[in-house]
């Protein structure tokens, strides 16, 4: 088996473990045993488990950093691309969704946070600012942002950033834990959004 290949397998395996069961009650044995080798073959490439778990959240930061819309905001670089309708942010926010709840690396990444988040301190900050910190910076930046353009009507950027953003991460929440209600969240999403610009658009737009 190629060593390059191996490495990979095993921090998938790892990692659909950790999602489903938590680091603590994943064993080597049980990660060995997915990916089909031998103990001696882990430990070529991994010292122990905690090293396991130290590379997925690295792997599991770089990707974030890749693809996540809400860690690369550039408001400057960005500011021709802005969702400045109802039309362009249902667009944008569900295409969001669909990647965080189906990209497999990315939903069991998150999963395995929310099981750790109460027993690791390094993860419980990871998770924190996943899923809530880069989040609402993400929403306040894009509110002051259509705010400036004239496009919402001035108030407290961070208070409708948090009325924007917060109840969405409550439905992707729902949608990890009853997966078939997704139809369901996209349709709240949606009109969430569209009520939000209602009450907010800037009057004569």
């Amino acid at each position: 088996m190629d060593r390059g290949n191996t490495k990979q397998e095993i921090l998938d395996a790892a990692l659909e473990l950790f999602s489903v069961q938590g680091f603590e009650a994943t064993s080597i044995a049980q990660i060995v045993g997915t990916v089909g080798i031998r103990k001696a073959s882990l430990y070529s490439h991994f010292e122990n488990k905690q090293a396991i778990l130290d590379a997925l959240v690295q792997e599991v930061l770089e990707q974030y950093e890749e693809h996540s819309l809400f860690a690369r905001a550039d408001w400057e670089k960005d500011a021709g691309s802005l969702p400045q309708t109802p039309d362009d942010a249902v667009q944008m926010i569900q295409g969001q969704i669909r990647y965080i709840l189906h990209d497999p690396a990315i939903s069991r990444a998150r999963k395995m946070l929310v099981i750790e988040q109460f027993q690791n301190p390094e993860l419980a900050k990871l998770q924190t600012k996943q899923n809530y910190s880069d989040v609402l910076r993400y929403f306040t930046g894009l509110v002051k942002q259509l705010i400036r353009l004239e496009v919402l009507a001035e108030d407290d950027p961070e208070t409708m950033a948090a009325q924007f953003c917060l109840p969405i991460s409550v439905w992707i929440n729902l949608c990890d834990r009853e997966p078939d209600r997704e139809s369901e969240v996209m349709e709240l999403v949606e009109k969430h959004i569209r009520q939000f610009f209602r009450l907010y658009q800037r009057s004569g737009r």
